[in-house]
């Protein structure tokens, strides 16, 4: 009797012991979430999760609620060097030829990552993923000192092969090929593809390799950063990834995208990002400068290039595209897979639209992502209302990440229009002030209009009612989609 009194007098401390240690977990989780001062819904909703329904409120914390503001991917020392390398040249705003908004702009990007202003730099726009990578493969073929390459997805598909044994032929021939791949983006990528390039000599690193234990603090960091540059001489920047269907569709038919083929000046903020991201990867600095180099006068787009992630103090791109759209007095035009605007983003839209600016955002009817077309879907009846035109692309995948505000200033690059480019991810885009750029941009945006259906705000209103709570219960989840 006495053993059995023991035993259970045993059994239950130890129960008590795991329940205290439980409580203790999700009240320390709760209390780090208060500590941390985020956006308080975001902060309601992980407390709301850990109190009543803590174990899956755990998991989730672990996968998509660790905070990495401030931490820095390279110390202060190896980031001054590398902009010694590189040579910026500081110039005064005021002494451009643009208008008072632009200035405010670039003092803007400025102060949040130090992103210096290169003016005189000439830009192809490529809309069609063929004419990307057939001018990519010539450009790497035409190498002669180094081809650096980062992109989220490098699939060993037919493209990437292609892609791959372009890559392979230059280090063969003595060119110094670094690549820097996105471990969750290109996890589908057989180990036999990266060896092949690694016995020819290409250096191939993932960004935030994925394994344990870390997998819980890294699943939710990606970078999705679009990147490369070739012999200091001509860079390449947007929203294209390595994979077949940037030129094949697959079962979209059409897969509609925008990159940008740049050469001038603003080569050295693209080598100097990808130098940052190599440094992080390797632990190596890099001391290949590029060209510098000037174009004509007639070829004067001025560029800023902006960085954001989330180990930064601010949400850098999110900012200045706040900034922008606030500036906004003619037009706002945006083109983006996925619609999920932050708070202040989405009220500056309804406010610019009010103010009868001409606010047009162009979203896929036909999305990779079912959720995120659901998500995206519920945030159109806000804007509906406040008189923001809403446009479904018809013809296939929209995957264009393109801002055009007024007449001067345009923005592209990997950053969606959502919650994860804008908190989650690494992004990169070019912010390039010229009126010819724009007026090509905007030119490209209304031609995409011939293949789209625009929405219908009293239709719109009576769609099934199911619909409308698929989309609002998806959107709950908008701020780790």
């Amino acid at each position: 009797m006495n053993l059995t009194i023991a035993f259970l007098t045993a059994s239950e401390w130890t129960y008590t012991l795991v329940i205290v240690a439980y409580l203790v977990t999700v009240l320390s989780i709760i209390a780090v979430v208060i500590s941390e001062n985020r956006n308080p819904v975001k902060s309601l909703a992980w407390v709301t999760a850990m109190l009543f329904l803590p174990v899956v409120g755990m998991v989730l914390y672990a996968f998509f609620g660790r905070n990495l503001k401030n931490k820095h991917l390279i110390t202060r020392k190896n980031k001054l060097r590398l902009r010694k390398v590189e040579h910026f040249r500081l110039i005064d705003e005021r002494s451009l030829p643009l208008s008072e908004a632009s200035r405010q702009q670039i003092r803007l990007a400025r102060s949040l990552t130090g992103a210096a202003y290169f003016p005189g730099n000439h830009i192809e726009i490529i809309t069609d993923g063929r004419d990307k990578f057939d001018r990519l493969k010539r450009d790497i073929m035409s190498a002669h000192s180094y081809i650096h390459m980062q992109y989220y997805i490098f699939e060993d598909d037919r493209l990437g092969h292609e892609i791959k044994d372009c890559l392979v032929a230059k280090a063969r021939q003595g060119v110094r090929v670094r690549v820097i791949y996105d471990h969750v983006g290109s996890c589908p990528m057989k180990k036999s593809f990266i060896r092949e390039m690694s016995d020819a000599g290409v250096e191939v690193q993932p960004f935030l390799r994925v394994t344990f234990p870390q997998f819980a603090t890294r699943i939710n960091w990606r970078n999705h950063r679009k990147i490369t540059v070739i012999d200091g001489e001509v860079g390449y920047i947007g929203g294209m990834n390595i994979a077949d269907r940037y030129t094949e569709g697959v079962s979209f038919g059409c897969w509609r995208d925008t990159h940008l083929r740049i050469t001038g000046p603003a080569l050295s903020a693209m080598q100097y990002s990808f130098a940052i991201d190599w440094n992080f990867t390797t632990e190596q600095l890099l001391e290949e400068r590029t060209q510098q180099c000037e174009v004509a006068d007639s070829d004067d787009a001025g560029i800023q290039l902006v960085t954001s992630g989330p180990n930064r103090p601010w949400s850098n791109i999110a900012l200045l595209f706040l900034k922008a759209i606030s500036n906004a007095r003619k037009r706002i035009y945006i083109q983006t897979p996925y619609f999920l605007p932050t708070e202040s983003l989405l009220r500056a839209l309804q406010a610019a639209a009010l103010a009868k600016v001409d606010v047009r955002v162009m979203i896929p009817r036909r999305c990779d992502s079912v959720m995120l077309r659901r998500a995206s879907y519920s945030y159109v009846g806000e804007c509906l209302r406040a008189g923001i035109k809403i446009y479904l692309y018809d013809k296939g995948m929209l995957h264009a990440k393109t801002v055009i505000v007024d007449d001067e200033m345009s923005s592209t690059g990997s950053t969606n229009f959502d919650f994860r480019s804008f908190e989650h991810n690494f992004e990169c885009n070019a912010f390039i002030y010229s009126r010819d750029f724009n007026a090509r941009m905007a030119e490209i945006f209304e031609r995409d209009l011939t293949d789209c259906t625009r929405i219908n705000p009293t239709a719109w209103r009576h769609r099934p009612a199911i619909e409308r709570y698929k989309e609002s219960l998806v959107r709950l989840l908008s701020p780790i989609l």
